[in-house]
């Protein structure tokens, strides 16, 4: 699209792009282990409206904030502060979870660094980009609960202003992006989350180069149950685990090998790999026990289940979970126990990031 097109629209623009669940390989991957990914059937949308009466950028993010301005003139100024910001958490002079000080902030840096890396002259003035407006998103991803919405949130809003701006990006050029915005999110952002937003489908990771594999889907018995939000960022389990494990070659070996079995097994009968990775992770401390508890009520009905995310090293809550349950009339009758989680059948989505509104997720089972 280019810049005389949008100059001359009013009509809301969008794009989206696809959730993801780790599906081994979460805090392993931090220690050069690989780690495998999916993405799910459930998608951020973000969208804008130009608005030529406002004087900034106006967001509306549903379910995260109640919308903030941001005025278009101080956009790099609001960039260099969050730069600074985390210069400060790299020397330790700031906890992870205080870089950024509002829900909304990481959509307007990703812009602010689209901006910065091919500035508009004249930008902020009325009739130059990027165009006052408003701002927003709509989401199937729960905040934090570890199914990858700062990431699908920064790689829409990344495409949604490549169309806007006219500077479109290789799937590599979009995946660096990502991971240089979610940084001030977790502290640290690998590739896994990344590559799995934009690429679609399943990824593999090993030393920091992502990898597509073919996966036609997971097919029958396939679950994730959402246990809440976990009390710990992403950050603070990473540290945390950091601090007690970090040094433990032979455990990231263990996870590593763990990870293998998963990946060589998904086709076939996954569970051993599945409760393998479930001990491993309790054995580093971030498994809540009521998330445990329902993990081990999954395995007495021949299923296999664990965390899929950082989990938490406080709290009740664990974030998403992963479950293999042939038999799903006996999970569906657990869950029909536990009104307070919700759950839905995986599905793959085969499709990443892309311009447009999201994919209409399919029905099936869940809640």
């Amino acid at each position: 699209m280019s810049i005389s097109v949008f100059m001359s629209r009013t009509d809301t623009v969008r794009a989206y792009a696809p959730g993801k669940l780790i599906l081994s390989g979460e805090h392993s991957v931090v220690y050069g282990g690989p780690a495998l990914a999916a993405a799910l059937t459930r998608y951020a949308e973000v969208w804008f409206k130009p608005v030529r009466v406002l004087e900034g950028l106006r967001t509306a993010f549903e379910g995260l904030s109640q919308g903030e301005v941001y005025p278009l003139k101080l956009l790099s100024q609001f960039k260099r502060g969050l730069d600074q910001r985390f210069d400060q958490f790299s020397r330790g002079e700031l906890p992870v979870h205080k870089i950024l000080t509002r829900p909304d902030d990481l959509a307007v840096y990703t812009l602010a660094m689209l901006l910065q890396e091919a500035p508009v002259k004249g930008i902020g003035a009325v009739g130059h980009l990027p165009h006052p407006g408003q701002l927003g998103s709509i989401s199937d991803l729960p905040i934090g609960a570890g199914l990858g919405s700062s990431a699908a949130t920064i790689a829409a809003t990344t495409i949604l202003f490549e169309h806007l701006l006219n500077r479109p990006k290789t799937p590599i050029a979009r995946i660096d992006r990502v991971r240089f915005c979610e940084r001030l999110q977790h502290g640290r952002a690998g590739a896994i989350d990344a590559s799995t937003v934009v690429h679609g489908g399943c990824v593999l990771v090993q030393d920091e180069i992502a990898t597509p594999v073919s996966h036609s889907g997971f097919g029958a018995g396939w679950f994730c149950v959402l246990d809440g939000v976990p009390a710990s960022s992403t950050g603070e389990c990473v540290s945390a685990v950091a601090a007690s494990h970090g040094h433990d070659r032979l455990l990231w070996d263990a996870f590593a090998a763990c990870t293998l079995s998963l990946y060589h097994a998904l086709s076939g009968d996954p569970d051993d790999a599945i409760r393998e990775n479930h001990a491993l992770l309790q054995r580093i401390g971030v498994v809540p026990e009521a998330t445990a508890d329902l993990i081990t009520s999954v395995e007495e009905l021949g299923g296999a289940a664990k965390i899929c995310g950082a989990g938490s090293v406080r709290g009740d809550n664990g974030g998403a979970v992963l479950v293999h349950c042939t038999d799903t009339a006996a999970f569906e009758n657990l869950m029909a126990k536990r009104l307070e989680r919700d759950w839905f059948a995986l599905e793959i989505s085969q499709v990443g990031a892309g311009f447009g509104p999201a994919p209409v997720r399919p029905s099936g089972q869940g809640r």
